[in-house]
């Protein structure tokens, strides 16, 4: 330890800080220590787990397939845990992170309880100063950024709302306590995947739930099912070609889309396509057909079919007329999973409210005031989602060359080359950062991909006699340009999606992700790290 000038307080040095300890922080911790590197990582929460600490709303669970949504590096650790079911709940994700860091002995590298506050460049010594509100001051060569995408939740600033003297929950910090509704009556505001998720099982407990949804969500059931121990067996015995799939594909799990394009095949076979993918349940309905998300046409087919689907299972046709979207093209926004959504505003306790037609005005002591009644209800659930991609990231000061903070060198958006790397900001690190497939990938696979090119890297750089990279500010451009350009081509921009920012008030709007696939991108980032780190500039020891 160094004592800092002018300070009691000391200064830990270590060659890297890791920010979180959820899927992409444990990897990092790991993997670097297997490097030899020293590495701290400072997590808020009082446990592992990331998001998968926070999010234990009622009916939470991953829309990945649990088998394929694991760590893929250690076959040891493919080999003994046993999934329960085809989509595993949130509490089985936190059971399986915190097996894995007891198994890896990852806790003694994390401290917990702790949120980092602030990341400032020397620029002489290209060395992080990481400050927390607990007071530590570390000093570290690298620092690398795994607060998550999905991780600052939104509150939205709805009058009175402070004044509410019931019950007050969000979904993404859900009470560790049990939240028991029965004989009560719940409103739910939002729609989005949470909320999707929640609805069928607070309809179970509540004696009314009023639902108020802004904007209707695609849908689509998930098919959950329990792994029985021949599935189970057959997955691993397989898992190599499993993961050798995903690693490949568009999406970081082992999908494979119909050989035709929608409108090449006939209406028998696309419907036969459809039917059978919407049987298997899930997400990747959205890719059915390869075209499905960037011809007008072959979206249509596949929301026809899904209107035709969903209006079956609604008994009120004006109800599904609300819960039906009708303003972006199916999957433009992530589609949501679901366990009975639909079913559920068939009970007679359950009233849908539209606050596109009656907006909600302000919350009282009693309830919710809309521009055309009050509703009494005894408890509230915030449902309203993330600032994602950047929210967390924005909640750090982190200051970069000439004191410049990346929140408002981020003012028109974010920029960055490949999602890892910042002009202005060497050594600093993103993980499924914006610029990156992130939330279009597998996010375990692609904190893994992101995590392994990052040590990579370090390695390089050690290896070579340099002190630290940094990403030009022409490869950033071109890479923000990049990302627009094929985002562009495709169905996504139609939809006033998280993806482009749109749900947060004064957000700037743009496509924040990479759409070109998740296998295609990391090519793209070999390719980098194959030519020396392309785009980035290397630079000697101060």
């Amino acid at each position: 330890m160094s004592s800092s000038a002018g300070s009691q307080r000391s200064v830990v040095e270590v060659d890297a800080v890791v920010v979180g300890a959820g899927f992409a922080g444990l990897y990092a911790l790991h993997k670097l220590r297997g490097q030899g590197l020293s590495v701290t990582v400072f997590e808020a929460a009082p446990e592992v787990g990331g998001t998968w600490y926070y999010n234990r709303y009622p009916g939470a669970r991953c829309d990945v397939e649990s088998v394929d949504y694991c760590y893929s590096f250690s076959t040891e650790l493919e080999q003994e845990w046993d999934w329960s079911e085809k989509y595993a709940t949130q509490a089985e994700i936190l059971r399986y992170l915190n097996w894995v860091a007891d198994k890896l002995c990852l806790r003694d590298g994390i401290t917990f309880n702790t949120r980092v506050t602030s990341a400032v460049l020397d620029e002489e010594t290209l060395r992080w100063t990481v400050t927390t509100d607990r007071g530590d001051v570390v000093s570290a060569r690298f620092c690398i950024m795994a607060t998550g995408p999905l991780s600052a939740a939104l509150t939205p600033d709805f009058p009175g709302l402070d004044s509410f003297a019931g019950e007050l929950c969000h979904t993404a910090h859900w009470p560790h306590e049990t939240v028991d509704f029965t004989g009560k009556r719940v409103a739910v505001i939002g729609t989005g995947s949470s909320g999707i998720q929640s609805i069928p099982v607070i309809a179970e407990q509540a004696e009314r739930l009023y639902v108020f949804q802004r904007t209707p969500n695609y849908s689509v059931p998930s098919g959950n099912r329990p792994l029985s121990d021949d599935e189970r067996a057959q997955i691993k015995a397989t898992y190599a070609e499993r993961r050798r799939l995903s690693w490949r594909s568009g999406g970081g799990s082992p999908h494979v889309a119909h050989p035709k394009l929608t409108m090449e095949a006939t209406p028998e076979e696309r419907r036969e396509a459809f039917e059978k993918r919407w049987q298997l349940g899930g997400v990747l309905f959205s890719k059915t057909f390869s075209d499905q998300m960037i011809d007008m046409e072959a979206n249509e087919e596949a929301r026809k079919f899904y209107e035709e689907k969903v209006r079956a299972v609604i008994d009120d046709p004006e109800v599904a007329d609300l819960l039906i979207p009708n303003d972006h093209p199916i999957g433009t926004k992530r589609i949501c999973t679901d366990t009975n959504y639909f079913q559920t505003f068939n009970k007679p306790h359950v009233t849908l409210i539209s606050v596109r037609k009656t907006p909600i005005e302000s919350i009282d002591a009693t309830g919710i005031n809309t521009s055309d009644t009050h509703y009494d209800v005894d408890a509230i659930v915030l449902a309203t989602g993330f600032d994602a991609m950047t929210g967390a990231l924005a909640k750090i000061d982190i200051v970069g060359r000439g004191g410049q903070k990346l929140r408002d060198d981020w003012t028109d958006g974010p920029r960055t080359y490949l999602g890892l790397g910042v002009d202005g900001f060497p050594n600093l690190f993103l993980v499924s950062g914006p610029g990156a497939p992130a939330v279009l990938a597998n996010m375990v696979l692609h904190a893994e991909a992101h995590v392994n090119w990052i040590a990579d890297a370090i390695g390089y750089l050690d290896a070579h006699g340099y002190a630290a990279m940094e990403a030009t500010a022409d490869a950033v451009d071109n890479w923000v340009a990049e990302c627009d350009r094929r985002a562009e081509a495709t169905l996504f921009p139609k939809a006033n999606s998280w993806y482009m920012g749109a749900n947060v008030p004064g957000k700037p709007r743009g496509f924040m992700l990479f759409i070109g696939g998740f296998g295609v991108y990391l090519d793209i980032c070999n390719e980098v790290a194959d030519a020396g780190y392309k785009g980035f500039e290397l630079i000697s020891a101060p």
